[in-house]
């Protein structure tokens, strides 16, 4: 009696689908595998021509496979050995400028999020209007100059340590995730502002924070412009970027004017490619780690409180 009472697991019943649903489901796996496609295949093409030999890729035979596989344009990358250095310069501009722009972030949203704190929408107004209007690239120059940062990495790091939009995303999530309430009942308990900032915002805006800190590190990271202009003389502080677009230059000349400028002459197009893949494994390699609080920071910080 005890065996008969017990509740056996059903088996789901199979719900076919009609021949119109069928259709619509392939038609959605047929877009989303053609829009799959067209994030890949470039990466996938640039790979290819960075691994295959000049001749192909001027002759416009390289696609998705390398053709005439060689090592020739990675070997020119690494011939300078100044990349070494280079590198490091870029990783310890990275990481400090996100360090930086994460703690302006904070202390700047977590206050201005705030409802009981007077004039706030006044200070979020004059932080904001920065996404409309901007100087230029002449006043930063003269405003770096000025202040004496020209040839030194603090004029990498200090101009776009803080960003309007980021503080405009960090805002939004803290309005939505941390409300009032939270705040006062810790403030009952006898928790300061910076105890309620270190032990409950900033753990619940992990996903925020984590979306933040990729936002700043790619910028950064990618971003050569800023140390093209600041940095003329010293190329010992030439940030990785900076120095495969000089790499590239050199070699374009060289190639144009069929002389030897660098030691190996090489194709602009595949040294373009090789480049182009050194410059994005380190970035691919972190995103994987980052992937899932990306996600949720992006989702939270579209919720509007």
């Amino acid at each position: 009696m005890v065996a008969a009472n017990k509740s056996v697991p059903r088996k789901k019943p199979h719900i076919r689908k009609k021949p119109g649903a069928i259709i619509a489901d392939a038609l959605i796996y047929a877009v989303l595998a053609a829009v799959s496609l067209t994030c890949v295949m470039p990466f996938v093409h640039v790979l290819a021509k960075s691994l295959s030999s000049e001749a192909y890729v001027i002759a416009r035979k390289v696609f998705l496979w390398p053709m005439g596989w060689t090592f020739s344009a990675y070997q020119k990358v690494f011939y300078d050995h100044s990349i070494t250095r280079s590198m490091g310069v870029s990783i310890f501009v990275t990481v400090l400028f996100t360090l930086l722009g994460l703690v302006l972030t904070v202390c700047a949203a977590y206050p201005l999020s705030r409802t009981r704190l007077r004039g706030r929408r006044v200070f979020t107004f004059m932080i904001l209007i920065t996404l409309y209007f901007s100087g230029g690239m002449i006043p930063d120059y003269l405003l770096t100059n000025s202040l004496g940062m020209l040839e030194s990495l603090t004029s990498l790091i200090l101009p776009l340590a803080f960003s309007a939009y980021n503080f405009l995303i960090m805002k939004t999530s803290l309005q939505s995730s941390f409300p009032d309430s939270l705040e006062e009942a810790a403030r009952i308990e006898g928790a300061g502002y910076f105890r309620i900032l270190w032990s409950f915002v900033l753990p619940l805006s992990k996903p925020i924070l984590m979306t933040i800190a990729l936002f700043l590190a790619v910028g950064r990271w990618n971003a050569y412009q800023d140390a093209l202009f600041f940095i003329k003389q010293r190329a010992d502080l030439r940030p990785m970027q900076l120095k495969l677009y000089y790499l590239i230059v050199a070699a374009t000349e060289s190639f144009q004017a069929s002389e030897t400028v660098v030691a190996v002459r090489t194709n602009p197009e595949v040294l373009k490619a090789a480049c182009v893949m050194f410059a994005t494994v380190p970035i691919l390699c972190i995103y994987p780690f980052i992937q899932r609080y990306f996600v949720q920071g992006v989702m939270i910080g579209a919720v509007k409180g």
